[in-house]
């Protein structure tokens, strides 16, 4: 019997991560989505000037979009938010999450700056706010500032079309 427990115990760990490799991370829900957006105040990034994320969307939608320079991820991603902010329709506001204002000015300088207004979050406190724990995270806001969807990781052409278009679809019918 004193041999079959630890036997029984290996089994059930064994079984618990076999299944585990199967979990995305990317589809992990969010407690927030259905939910109006939370009242948050951070620092505008260029003037250090304290806003409120929820003036800046104003009645528009809007596309949160967490990112850090140090973020590999984040630089694959980059030239798509690029041309999803050619979108006259959408607003795009960036967070950058844990970083030093140094490096994440020499990103945008470098990559160029898709956002309409970018908050600086070096404490990472907006984004544990929004629940945030891996970058890039982002976020499809509604007009009337409900949090429809949420993303995280890489924004590709392919998730773009498949995940975010079809929440537009919705919205507009």
């Amino acid at each position: 019997m004193k041999k079959i427990i630890p036997l029984l115990v290996f089994l059930v760990i064994g079984i618990f991560l076999f299944l585990s490799l199967n979990s995305n991370p990317n589809k992990l829900p969010s407690p927030l989505i259905g939910k109006m957006f939370p009242v948050l105040e951070g620092a505008d990034f260029y003037t250090n000037e304290k806003v409120k994320l929820n003036d800046l969307m104003a009645n528009q939608l809007t596309l949160v979009n967490v990112w850090a320079s140090w973020c590999v991820t984040c630089r694959k991603e980059h030239q798509m938010i690029m041309d999803i902010a050619q979108n006259n329709n959408l607003k795009l506001i960036g967070i950058n999450y844990k970083d030093t204002k140094n490096d994440a000015e020499e990103y945008l300088k470098v990559m160029g700056n898709p956002f309409d207004d970018v908050i600086f979050d070096p404490q990472g406190k907006i984004g544990m706010d929004l629940g945030v724990y891996a970058t890039p995270e982002t976020f499809l806001i509604s007009k009337e500032g409900l949090i429809i969807y949420k993303h995280i990781g890489e924004i590709t052409k392919e998730v773009w079309s498949e995940n975010f278009e079809s929440h537009f679809n919705m919205i507009e019918s």
